[in-house]
């Protein structure tokens, strides 16, 4: 053989070998890069294929039919009829009735592309199509044609084949109709609240003139409402709606600005103008508004499309118990609303109350006392979260603290017989940030038990335990026991007074997890909601476990003592309807008597009680040396108030009001709470730590096994029990003698078993 054929002959075989190597078998002859890519165009071609026929299939609907619009009945627990709603408030007006700057701001706003896109995001329906496939709910993304259609056209619902549908007509729309047309019946079918449909009808709905007469400012609140119309309504919603919708009101002109619509000293000029007060329906007086409203808001955050539910033709029942309604506000007129008399003493006008009051087993709210009366203060006391709860948030300390088996700065477990140094002003260690509580009164309790500072609400000792739980942690807890308005907080030393504002809504669902053994409760007014065209799927109320029952028990345990041996003692334990009930509670009262509370349960029933001053009038007053004006709405001080001689305690007013309603609500439920525990006062301690000797023994009768290492004195608390204040560190002023503290470094140390419990090494 010559050179040139071998070479040919290595040649060939070195082909023959590569082509054997990438030989595959099996499945992997059918992934190759080639038939992937065939796959994938063929997939794209059979989706615009089908698109194509989609959009040849549907055509432009009617409009819909107003003239089916119904009222919504809601209906209490035991089929009473409680109101009808959703009479439509609507009126058509042409574009040229609405200021040019005005379309400007919901066009900015809403969909900056309007002017120039074919009437749909394909992008934004895309992502939405996706996380409602996901079943992430109500998504956006849609352009102000969709939005248009979807209102015009279609339903609220959020399924594929809508969302498809709104596709093929928005596209069509854009073609038949002009951009004008087209923003002109995007504003006059949205929905903004206040059961206005329409901008002409919104405009009369918020500041009472016709749209033409809407300022610049004025109409941009409007556009800036549409998202949320609930949550944004500036009479009702809460800091974090309000901050929201001013973000958008501002987004809103920055854009017109970028989109050279609005010149820059213009929007300079521009402010934030709050809309009038709403209208009330008539039939909506006393607690029935309230009722109404707390509804449609679980509704609407459930899922139901605000503008869908004013639509009407819904039947609600609610959880609320006739009865138990009765009773709870009888028991608020009886202790509180009788005794108010604004002429003789002008903080009577300021002080709000509210209430609610859940089911434990089932998260059912069978009564809730929202104000005085719907018809004059639309924003429901039960349902705020803008004032501090004080107090009532130590339990979740302590619950976080036996939930993580937290340990003191000793290494010392917490558990309900550990001993705290209870020393006023004492620097809390282990935080990156300084802080040392005052007790109330600045009064030093030197070593003391969990449960003794429990019993008096010691501040000092629980501003330590929130340290040693970790702040981080003992907010999530928060967060997972009910108290939602803490989600996304800063976890900071003065979140243990309870600084953050909380509902008694909230509150409410805090204690009630704790009364189901640690089972997350979601308290909710909606027993059903049904339509003959929709369905509403009412999520469940009772959740996982988020803390264990040994932690929730121990903390129900602890806390029977504040009744029985602590602040509640004469306004709850000593009450005259009690009878034999078990009872667990804390009371609250923030600093300069802004607010006081007392949240509660027995084994059948959970009920968070506030009461605060809220400003009924603008007035000016003096912090610290200086002259500060208070808005209407604003926070005032309580004490005085309702009669009482100084300080509004939530062993008082609020502990009275939780009593007169809660008894005589559960005289024929459970009597003891069922607790597998070993630790606080419904139970015998193994240990019982010495008496200080520096201090007198309190004369208080006692009504649990509870006791006390360092007893106290006689309290100046209205309510005749020990006092609950909690006070920032720069309002104390009162020095009293300290007595020797304990020598333990942390401040903590656990009493089981050391013969000494001040020296436990």
């Amino acid at each position: 053989m010559g050179r040139a054929e071998e070479r040919r002959a290595r040649q060939g075989g070195a082909r023959r070998g590569k082509q054997q190597k990438v030989k595959k078998k099996g499945i992997r002859r059918f992934f190759t890069w080639k038939k992937m890519l065939g796959a994938f165009f063929g997939l794209c071609l059979l989706a615009m294929g089908g698109f194509y026929a989609i959009y040849l299939m549907v055509s432009i609907p009617k409009d819909n039919d107003q003239a089916k619009l119904e009222s919504n009945v809601y209906k209490l627990s035991n089929g009473q009829v409680l109101a009808r709603t959703g009479s439509v408030n609507r009126e058509t007006v042409s574009l040229d009735k609405v200021p040019k700057d005005i379309q400007h701001s919901f066009v900015a706003l809403e969909n900056k592309t309007f002017y120039d896109d074919q009437g749909v995001d394909f992008k934004g329906t895309a992502r939405g199509i996706l996380k409602t496939l996901m079943g992430k709910g109500t998504q956006g993304g849609s352009t102000i044609t969709q939005q248009y259609v979807k209102n015009n056209y279609l339903t609220q619902e959020q399924t594929v084949s809508r969302k498809l549908k709104e596709i093929v007509i928005s596209l069509k729309v854009d073609q038949r109709y002009s951009k004008d047309e087209i923003l002109a019946g995007y504003m006059n079918t949205s929905y903004y609240g206040r059961g206005a449909y329409g901008i002409q009808a919104a405009a009369q709905a918020y500041y009472g003139k016709d749209v033409s007469k809407l300022s610049l400012a004025e109409g941009t609140y409007l556009a800036a409402l549409l998202q949320a119309p609930s949550q944004y309504d500036w009479q009702t919603a809460g800091p974090l709606g309000k901050q929201l919708v001013q973000g958008r009101f501002n987004k809103a002109l920055d854009n017109m600005v970028g989109m050279k619509w609005l010149d820059p000293a213009t929007r300079a000029k521009t402010a934030f103008v709050p809309p009038n007060d709403a209208k009330v329906a008539p039939g909506m007086e006393g607690q029935t508004g309230y009722l109404v409203d707390a509804a449609k808001r679980e509704l609407e955050n459930n899922g139901v499309d605000a503008g869908l539910l004013e639509a009407g033709g819904w039947t609600i029942t609610l959880n609320i118990d006739p009865a138990k309604q009765k009773l709870l506000e009888a028991a608020v007129k009886d202790q509180l609303t009788s005794k108010l008399d604004p002429k003789k003493r002008k903080v009577d006008a300021d002080l709000q109350a509210g209430a609610a009051s859940v089911d434990p087993k089932t998260g059912s709210v069978v009564a809730l006392y929202g104000g005085q009366d719907f018809m004059k203060h639309q924003l429901s006391n039960a349902r705020t979260d803008t004032y501090q709860p004080a107090s009532t948030f130590k339990p979740i300390i302590l619950a976080s603290a036996l939930n993580q088996g937290a340990e003191t700065q000793d290494g010392k477990p917490i558990k309900a017989n550990t001993i705290y140094d209870g020393d006023s002003k004492r620097p809390v260690k282990g935080s990156d940030i300084p802080f040392n509580p005052p007790n109330e009164d600045d009064r030093s309790y030197g070593p003391i038990t969990v449960q003794d500072a429990m019993n008096q609400s010691v501040n000092s000792v629980f501003a330590q335990m929130g340290v040693d739980a970790h702040l981080d942690k003992v907010r999530d807890t928060a967060v997972a026991m009910g108290m939602t308005s803490l989600k996304g907080k800063r976890a900071v030393p003065a979140m243990t007074l309870g600084s953050y504002g909380a509902s008694p809504l909230q509150m409410a669902a805090v204690y009630a997890t704790l009364d189901n053994h640690g089972k997350q409760v979601i308290p909710s007014i909606v027993k059903s909601a049904e339509h003959k065209d929709h369905k509403y799927t009412k999520p469940d109320q009772i959740g996982s476990q988020v803390i264990s029952r040994d932690a929730a028990d121990a903390v129900t345990s602890v806390l029977t003592g504040v009744v029985d041996d602590g602040t509640a003692q004469k306004s709850v334990a000593g009450a005259d309807n009690r009878g034999n009930k078990q009872v667990a509670g804390k009371t609250g009262t923030s600093d300069d008597n802004k607010s006081a509370w007392f949240t509660g349960y027995t084994p059948d029933l959970v009920t968070s009680v506030g009461l605060w001053g809220e400003a009924a009038e603008p007035r000016t007053v003096n912090v610290d040396g200086k002259t500060v004006t208070v808005p209407k709405g604003g926070q005032v001080t309580m004490t005085n108030g309702a009669g009482e001689d100084g300080r509004i305690n939530g062993g008082s007013i609020p502990a009275r009001i939780w009593a007169a309603y809660t008894f005589d609500a559960v005289k024929d439920g459970s009597d003891k709470f069922d607790l597998q525990t070993d630790q606080g006062a419904a139970v015998q301690p193994d240990y019982t730590p010495p008496s200080n000797s520096a201090r007198p023994p309190s004369n208080s009768p006692s009504h649990s096994a509870s006791h006390s290492p360092a007893s106290h004195g006689p309290s100046n608390s209205p309510s005749g029990g020990p006092s609950d204040i909690t006070k920032s560190p720069s309002n104390s002023t009162s020095h009293k003698p300290k007595p020797p503290k304990s020598p333990t470094p942390s401040g903590s140390v656990d009493v089981s078993p050391p013969a000494d419990p001040l020296n436990p090494d």
